[in-house]
């Protein structure tokens, strides 16, 4: 395997103009350059870490190749891109443009995979971004920008603790996550199904996706889709309903909150969405119940 190279290797491949650093700063894991580019054609060698940049300033047309095919965006400021690590890539941009470079190692990523799917992780791999938004990323790649330029009290522990809430954002929203050894036959564990349940409860009124699901039980979607309905006896998507359901259930018959806001509570687009599940399943509206209920205790 080819030597990965490391940041400070970088601007052997992309020369530009430094504009401040986390060198010297006895970071941990973690690490920040940012650069002022004029338009650049550059191959860039797999690096041994993994990179978010953080566009800052100027607009450019950027065409990227990385695991096989090109991506055209155009980047502008407020606008980052990933770099998975051991990926080569070839960038292009025709504007001077300023970014900020964040760089996670791999062990942060896997110490934090691990972490939070409770297995022995052999591989993080950030998706191909080239040109998205995201509040978190930007506020956390921010405040790592602004440790370095000014190193206030406590810098390195400082930024540790930013490093691992980037690297959680990531591995949530950006990445996959590979494991170690076969993933057993059969039933969910208690301990999967109860850390599975503690996330659709917390999550409730978010998007509860599969794919979340799927990377806290650590295993891929289709052998946990197959082992959940074992488990479970329903699907993943039946579950999340029903449980969505119970919680609509006692703050229809247990508070006089608006319908409306119940079933945003609950994770239902609408009320509309709710009185369709609710019919479905237990055939009556929400109104129906909440009068069922005042009756009930009268």
């Amino acid at each position: 395997m080819a030597t990965l190279i490391t940041p400070r290797d970088l601007p052997t491949w992309v020369p530009g103009r430094v504009l401040s650093a986390s060198d010297g700063q006895g970071w941990k894991d973690v690490a920040h350059r940012a650069y002022l580019y004029t338009g650049l054609d550059v191959p860039i060698p797999a690096m041994d870490c993994f990179m978010i940049v953080r566009y800052r300033g100027g607009d450019t047309p950027m065409d990227r190749w990385v695991d096989g095919r090109w991506t055209r965006k155009t980047c502008t400021p407020g606008d980052f891109s990933l770099l998975t690590r051991s990926a080569n890539s070839h960038w292009h941009w025709t504007q001077c443009i300023d970014v900020g470079h964040t760089y996670l190692s791999e062990a942060l990523m896997s110490r934090v995979a691990t972490d939070i799917v409770e297995r022995d992780v052999a591989e993080v791999r950030l998706h191909d971004v080239l040109q998205a938004q995201d509040p978190v990323v930007t506020q956390i790649t921010d405040a790592i920008t602004t440790e370095a330029k000014h190193q206030g009290v406590g810098g390195a522990l400082y930024a540790e603790a930013l490093s691992i809430q980037l690297a959680v954002h990531l591995i949530r929203e950006y990445a996959e996550v590979s494991f170690r050894g076969e993933a057993a036959a059969g039933l969910l564990s208690p301990s999967v199904m109860r850390r599975l349940d503690e996330f659709i409860d917390t999550h409730l009124h978010e998007g509860v996706t599969i794919e979340r699901m799927a990377l806290i039980a650590g295993l891929g979607v289709w052998t946990f889709t197959k082992h959940f309905r074992e488990s479970a006896g329903v699907s993943p998507y039946e579950y999340v309903i029903r449980r969505r359901l119970e919680r609509a259930t006692r703050l229809l018959t247990g508070s006089q909150r608006a319908i409306k806001e119940i079933a945003a509570d609950c994770g239902f687009s609408d009320q509309a969405h709710l009185t369709r599940a609710l019919r479905a399943r237990q055939g009556m509206t929400p109104a129906q119940m909440r009068r069922s209920a005042g009756r009930s205790g009268a």
